[in-house]
């Protein structure tokens, strides 16, 4: 089976989708949680799923942290890392060791960050969307798997916005990975 392990940092509505779904067609199964912010949402969703949770608070130390994350990622031998809704920019030592891939509230290159929504509006857009992208050392600089389209109504707001933008978002990260999956080795003995 290949493995999947999420990162999260939030209340975990993405990775609640992703802990949904069925991968038994490209043989893999969630395997893990790791978040970075205990008593996050998220962990709650994982132990009604029954996947294994871990969490590594932010240390003041940033070099240590991303030595404990890389360690346990490595331990959890997976074959896709999904970072859904993980606040954290991965450094190279991860990014170039592991395949990783991340869900992002733009159209991207537009509107990278964490205030992509508000960023969208701001800049008077008509449309923004969802992006599935390759994890790399930048924000959100990773080559672009998929995206989808939504259109930014005249009485949308901030937060209207976004939820329609997760209501794709989670459909999207889903068939996503399963192509992926779909042409990975295994990587783990």
């Amino acid at each position: 089976m290949k493995r999947i392990v999420i990162l999260a940092s939030g209340s975990g509505t993405l990775a609640q989708a992703i802990f949904d779904a069925d991968f038994s067609t490209v043989q893999a199964e969630v395997v893990a949680l790791i978040c970075d912010k205990p008593g996050a949402q998220v962990l709650d969703r994982a132990e009604a799923r029954h996947i294994e949770s871990y969490t590594i608070p932010m240390l003041a130390d940033r070099a240590i942290w991303n030595s404990e994350l890389e360690s346990l990622i490595a331990a959890l031998r997976p074959d896709l890392v999904v970072s859904a809704g993980f606040m954290r920019i991965l450094p190279e030592a991860i990014t170039s060791r592991f395949k990783i891939i991340n869900s992002h509230p733009a159209l991207l290159p537009l509107f990278p960050g964490a205030h992509a929504v508000r960023d969208a509006m701001a800049a008077g857009a008509t449309e923004t969307g969802t992006t599935i992208h390759w994890v790399d050392a930048g924000v959100d600089t990773g080559e672009v798997i998929a995206q989808e389209k939504v259109e930014i109504l005249p009485d949308d707001t901030e937060e209207s916005l976004h939820e329609r933008i997760k209501i794709l978002e989670r459909g999207l990260i889903v068939a996503t990975i399963r192509k992926v999956l779909a042409t990975l080795e295994i990587s783990h003995v």
